[in-house]
């Protein structure tokens, strides 16, 4: 048996971990059919459901879409399950180390490696609350895998009968520990009166967080007038608009559909015409280029001039870059609001965005450590876990340390202004010291295997 070791550390407060993920399991869709209707079930049957039989996600009557399809759970051999693979200890370096072995047939991990792992926190939440444990999470918000699949539902009653499913099936998660345990919900805007419905049902169920991609879905912006009543109903629950990234690539769209893309689309589209073939730069792109285009359309449109009780989070877009846009909105407002023919704005756009929102950012992004005045009361720390860019408290609070930020300001970006924005009390005990050993199986990598696998070489198939 082989030990992972870490360097002691302490901590003397209790963190909010604002965005982590779950992978919607298969039984989400067995556990379905006994808490909707026979119109709802029939319409989630025809609009995204799982086939036991195939093991497929069926998504708009094709089969094989969803990250339930291709990561599935239990793990695959010679594969690392991208969406539970970031647990305790599982570091960047291990995983990069893993996945040089998955290059050769002979060194390749076996199913019963990769099940080992396929963190089952992932979908169950005792493992999840012993892995919290180890990663110096106290409290965390919860928010699903699939999220680029949704909006792209073509039947607003599948689309509806299918949020309902996952909301169900997440509080129920979460009532394992509810001090400890938080969802963000699903919302189906494919039609404004069901999502309407849906926040009114989830806020009764002691919901924070309505979650809405910042994406055009077939036309379907999601501050269009339309959807006045979905941020009123907002206003009036104390929801909190949840703005989520992800590469919305359109996979999902009709074929003949070619009205609208969206930044993600755009940012591939010129990748694949200009060449390059590595994907993590479109990657990094595409979130920001969502979440950037979101948050200028709420500023400068006077979104919450007109629902001046709205707060939101914007998730997984890291931060660093939203000093420069709120100087450019700044800038645009004080240049051209003479000329504005639109709702007219009160205030300038950052003092906006200061009163009403917060920013996530990962445990190893430095520079909003290095601008504590800016970031003060809208930053909120993100794990990603168990996603494979996930990493746990620590690692973010030895960022911090390194740029000497002083612990007041730890505080709040580890768990105070999360805390604030969704109105949750702290726990009444946290985590205070770092388990320093993990046991590990004997094909654990040793830390020789993991230094050899960082050079570059290492990632040529010979």
């Amino acid at each position: 048996m082989r030990v992972q070791k870490f360097e002691p550390m302490t901590k003397n407060f209790a963190t909010f971990d604002c965005d982590a993920h779950v992978s919607e399991p298969p039984w989400l869709w067995e556990r379905a059919r006994d808490s909707l209707s026979r119109r709802e079930l029939k319409a989630l049957e025809d609009t995204m459901w799982y086939d036991s039989e195939s093991r497929q996600l069926i998504v708009n009557r094709k089969a094989g879409k969803g990250a339930i399809t291709w990561q599935p759970i239990g793990g695959t051999a010679g594969t690392l399950n991208l969406l539970s693979v970031a647990g305790p200890g599982l570091k960047h370096d291990v995983q990069r180390t893993l996945n040089v072995r998955n290059l050769r047939r002979n060194t390749a991990l076996t199913q019963e490696q990769a099940a080992y792992l396929d963190h089952r926190g992932a979908y169950e939440p005792k493992p999840r609350l012993r892995d919290m444990d180890i990663q110096g999470i106290d409290q965390v918000m919860i928010i699903p895998s699939d999220i680029d699949t949704y909006p792209w539902l073509d039947n607003d009653i599948g689309a509806k009968a299918m949020c309902k499913a996952y909301n169900d099936w997440a509080y129920e998660y979460c009532q394992e520990n509810p001090q400890r345990l938080y969802f963000a919900a699903l919302l189906p805007l494919q039609n404004p009166k069901f999502a309407v419905q849906e926040v009114y049902r989830v806020a009764g169920r002691g919901c924070r967080v309505a979650l809405v991609r910042p994406i055009d879905a077939m036309g379907n912006y999601p501050i269009q007038p339309k959807y006045d009543p979905v941020w009123k109903a907002m206003e009036e629950t104390g929801l909190v608009y949840g703005t989520h990234p992800f590469p919305a690539y359109g996979s999902l769209k009709p074929a003949a559909y070619t009205e609208q893309h969206s930044g993600a689309e755009l940012i591939e589209l010129t990748m694949v015409t200009s060449g390059v073939t590595q994907l993590f730069l479109s990657n990094v792109q595409n979130f920001q280029a969502e979440a950037s285009l979101w948050v200028t359309m709420v500023l400068m449109s006077g979104f919450f001039e007109r629902f001046p009780k709205i707060r939101a989070a914007v998730f997984e877009a890291s931060s660093t870059w939203l000093s420069f846009l709120l100087d450019e909105c700044d800038k645009a407002y004080r240049l051209y609001r003479n000329d504005r023919r639109r709702y007219p704005l009160k205030r300038m756009p950052s003092e906006t965005f200061f009163e009403h929102c917060v920013t996530g950012f990962e445990g190893d992004e430095a520079p909003p450590s290095r601008l504590p005045d800016f970031y003060g009361d809208i930053l909120a720390w993100s794990s990603d876990v168990y996603h494979h860019d996930g990493d746990d408290a620590w690692r973010a609070i030895e960022t911090m340390r390194k740029c000497e930020l002083p612990e007041s300001y730890q505080v709040k970006f580890l768990g105070e202004n999360a805390r604030r924005l969704y109105r949750i009390e702290p726990p009444a005990d946290f985590i205070r010291a770092r388990v320093t050993e993990i046991e590990r199986p004997d094909w654990w990598p040793t830390e020789d295997e993991v230094q050899r696998a960082l050079r570059p070489e290492a990632a040529l198939r010979r």
